[in-house]
């Protein structure tokens, strides 16, 4: 072999061999590629799969009010986690196990469009029921605002009624008198003191023979004449009094007098007392009076 023929099998084998280089490398880029896309497709596999047992998840916390329905969501629900465990340990070669596993997803998926069918239904009823169950309530609740508005009008009415019916003292003014029942000027004279009062005209108040009490207190609050045994009915107890009179009431205005009795222990001060008269339970007139020495 001469020279030139040698060089020209060396050129020939190296193209062979560069040939096989570039083949080699191009095959193994496009299987690095095949590769990269397995996985890519896997990763969206899986999170399909996810996003489907998240939904699994939020259609079992609602409260479907089926046990059927409950129970096929539960198996669904199962067979997606099984088959996302599944899909997590295999390999992303096995191309084969993978498409089948995008078929089960459609499967599921199908499965599930049916069940969400199934609960739109369930729902909508029972949004129905519960519109109408709050138009009941709210109807009731309108009613009884109407009946407790009634009952607050009676209350009113009543109140008002009882309010035109009581007896009202329109004025009231005090004299001191001395131990011979005469009018004095000199606080420390009194022995006995006199209010004369007016009870106004009241047609509505039922007439007869009244029970009057007076409560008389002084400057420092002290009630004037308080006794053991002296009290009378007021609100929802017994309250004691400085006197009391009977009067007969016709509806007509009443001009009357009435005397407290002072002993020998209780001094009249100056200052300015507190006369409240009282009849059928009621306060019927509430009056300072200003006594001098």
């Amino acid at each position: 072999m001469n020279k030139k023929v040698f060089w020209i099998v060396i050129s020939l084998l190296a193209v062979l061999i560069a040939g096989l280089l570039y083949w080699n490398l191009t095959q193994r880029q496009e299987l690095n590629e095949m590769v990269e896309q397995m996985v890519i497709e896997k990763e969206e596999l899986q999170e399909e799969y996810e996003d489907l047992a998240i939904q699994f998840d939020g259609y079992q916390q609602m409260d479907i009010r089926n046990d059927s329905l409950q129970d096929l969501l539960s198996r669904e629900q199962q067979r997606v986690q099984d088959l996302l465990e599944e899909l997590r340990t295999t390999k992303a070669s096995n191309a084969r196990r993978i498409a089948e596993l995008k078929k089960e997803l459609a499967t599921v998926r199908a499965v599930m469009k049916d069940y969400v069918r199934q609960i739109d239904s369930l729902n909508a009823t029972n949004a129905r029921l519960t519109q109408e169950n709050i138009q009941v309530r709210q109807e009731n609740k309108e009613v009884k605002t109407r009946n407790e508005q009634l009952a607050r009008d009676n209350t009113k009415l009543t109140e008002t009624v009882t309010r035109a019916s009581m007896l009202e003292i329109t004025s009231c003014t005090a004299t001191m008198l001395n131990k011979n029942d005469k009018r004095t000027r000199i606080a420390s004279h009194a022995r006995k003191l006199q209010f004369d009062y007016v009870i106004a005209k009241n047609i509505t108040c039922t007439p007869g023979l009244k029970d009057l009490y007076a409560r008389v207190m002084t400057p420092e609050g002290v009630l004037i004449g308080e006794e053991e045994g002296k009290v009378f009915a007021f609100e929802s107890g017994e309250i004691p009094y400085s006197m009391t009179q009977q009067i007969e009431y016709a509806g007509d205005q009443f001009n009357g007098t009435c005397y407290c009795a002072l002993d020998e222990e209780t001094k009249i001060e100056k200052g300015l007392y507190i006369v409240e008269f009282f009849c059928d339970g009621n306060m019927i007139g509430s009056f300072p009076v200003t006594l001098k020495k």
